[in-house]
């Protein structure tokens, strides 16, 4: 969340100095946003062509796991799950080990 939070706040200062210096933002906003959702989902489609030329299925399943959570920008469930292991495994091996 926090690196959302620096984004937001570098985008609200930089709107700021170009209202003061009375500058129009190089691209529309939407048209940006498009652009920007464009270069993500482009960044992704070359994964699934490397499997599918590996002979690798390309499923839904394996859509969501390796590529989603990159253009979303949120984690995916398995990483959560190892996430919590590796905490979990922490905690037990070290019994004085904290929250």
């Amino acid at each position: 969340m926090k690196p959302y939070i620096v984004s937001l706040a570098a985008g609200i200062l930089v709107g700021i100095i170009y209202a003061v210096i009375h500058v129009r933002s190089p691209a529309p906003p939407a048209i940006a946003l498009v652009g920007l959702l464009g270069m993500l989902v482009g960044e992704q489609i070359v994964a699934p062509i490397q499997r599918m030329r590996a002979g690798s299925p390309v499923t839904a399943a394996w859509f969501r796991q390796e590529c989603a959570p990159k253009i979303s920008g949120l984690p995916s469930k398995s990483s959560d799950k190892h996430s919590e292991a590796v905490i979990l495994t922490k905690k037990d091996k070290d019994p004085s080990a904290r929250d």
